[in-house]
């Protein structure tokens, strides 16, 4: 371990040690999955996120990672591999007790060192979250980011996410107001 402030990384899990605690980053393991949907869903009910099945959040666990403090979980967020170059970080959330104490922060790092593990050099968020992702290097993007070839394999995929993605007519109710980012890693 270092200094206060800090993130250290492990394999598996990050630790950053703030001025009130420590919050640790892990993967999400099943036990965690009815927690985490209960941080999501008072985003869900402001419009903020979409909403999530239990067994779709079940599906999706090994994307996932949930930062806990002193034992309890404070959030959680998900990477999603898009394309062999591409992903998306998805459902980032923290508990309403724990928003502005460095949880969403801590995830976000732990989320970009995986999806460098996994040789990806981009990653897209859909999000109302602008600053916060705007502080971590995403930037605004209006143009499609994969080319012709790529748009047309990822029309196959049966994930909402990557509708949202392609930005595709039959999904816009669910993007409103939201903005596409994107980052090179």
């Amino acid at each position: 371990m270092g200094g206060a402030g800090r993130g250290h990384t492990r394999v598996g899990s990050v630790t950053v040690t703030t001025d009130a605690s420590a919050i640790t980053v892990r993967p999400a393991r099943t036990s965690d999955v009815r927690a985490m949907q209960r941080i999501i869903e008072p985003y869900v009910q402001r419009r903020i996120l979409l909403g999530k099945e239990l067994v779709t959040l079940f599906e999706a666990v090994q994307e996932f990672v949930v930062a806990e403090r002193e034992g309890e979980l404070v959030g959680c967020g998900a990477l999603h591999v898009l394309w062999e170059d591409l992903g998306e970080v998805r459902t980032i959330a923290a508990a309403q007790g724990a928003v502005g104490k460095g949880v969403g922060h801590a995830m976000l790092d732990a989320l970009e060192h995986r999806a460098r593990e996994l040789g990806l050099t981009r990653l897209f968020c859909l999000t109302f979250e602008t600053d916060f992702f705007g502080r971590h290097g995403y930037e605004e993007v209006d143009e499609q980011v994969v080319p012709p070839e790529v748009f047309a394999e990822l029309l196959r995929s049966a994930d909402g996410g990557v509708a949202e993605f392609l930005d595709l007519a039959h999904v816009k109710p669910n993007t409103l107001g939201n903005t596409r980012m994107l980052k090179r890693l």
